[in-house]
C-alpha cells in the first residue's frame, strides 16, 4: 500500500488549514487508499534555512527526519492557506531546503481560505516552484473556500458527501501519478 505524506504548512496561531490535512489523513485511511502521515510544519518550527540540506554541514535531527519522511513517501499532499494572495513562508522554506527528495515525487496541492476563492491564487506560484525542483505535479487541485463553513476543528467535512466526491477525484489523480512512477522505477 502506498504511503502519502500530508504537509500541513501553516504555522500561524489559530490556523484553520490544518483541518484539511486531518480530513485527508482520515479520508485516505478510511477508504484504504493509502497509509497517511501528517507532517505538521508547526511542530517542526524550522528556522529560515540559508542552504539546502545537501550542503548543510551539521543538519539538525528534525531536518533529517523531515527529509526522510518526504523521501520515503510515495506521494505528497501539500495543504496550504492563502495569505494575502500567496502561500506562507513556512512552506516555501520547507520546499526549498530539499531538492533531490522532490525529484519526480508525485504531489498535489490543497488550498484554503476564509474567503470565497479557496486559496486558488496560491496554486500557480506554488506549482511553479515545485515544478522547477522537478516534483511530479498531478493535474488536480482542491480549493477550500470559507474554511469555517467547510470543516470542523477535527477535520470533519460539514458536507461529507460533496467533499468526499471532490476528494475522490483529487486523490485519484495523485494515486495515478504514484502508480505511474512505480511502473517507471
Amino acid at each position: 500500500m502506498a504511503h502519502i505524506a500530508i504537509i500541513s504548512s501553516s504555522v500561524r496561531t489559530g490556523r484553520k488549514s490544518h483541518r484539511v490535512a486531518l480530513y485527508f489523513k482520515n479520508y485516505l485511511e478510511e477508504n484504504k487508499i493509502a497509509t497517511a502521515e501528517i507532517i505538521d510544519l508547526n511542530e517542526y518550527q524550522f528556522p529560515i534555512f540559508d542552504e539546502r540540506l545537501q550542503y548543510t554541514p551539521n543538519p539538525s535531527p528534525k531536518l533529517l527526519e523531515y527529509a526522510g519522511k518526504i523521501k520515503a513517501a510515495n506521494g505528497v499532499i501539500i495543504v496550504t492557506p492563502e495569505y494575502n494572495g500567496g502561500y506562507p513562508a513556512s512552506i516555501k522554506n520547507a520546499i526549498d531546503v530539499l531538492y533531490e527528495e522532490w525529484y519526480r515525487k508525485p504531489l498535489v496541492i490543497a488550498t484554503v481560505s476564509n474567503g470565497p476563492f479557496g486559496g486558488t491564487q496560491v496554486i500557480t506560484s506554488l506549482h511553479f516552484s515545485l515544478w522547477k525542483i522537478r516534483a511530479l505535479m498531478a493535474p488536480a487541485m482542491f480549493p477550500v473556500p470559507n474554511i469555517e463553513k467547510s470543516f470542523d476543528e477535527n477535520g470533519v467535512a460539514l458536507d461529507k458527501e460533496k467533499t468526499d466526491k471532490r476528494a475522490a477525484t483529487f486523490i485519484s489523480e495523485l494515486m495515478w501519478c504514484v502508480e505511474a512512477k512505480n511502473k517507471m522505477s
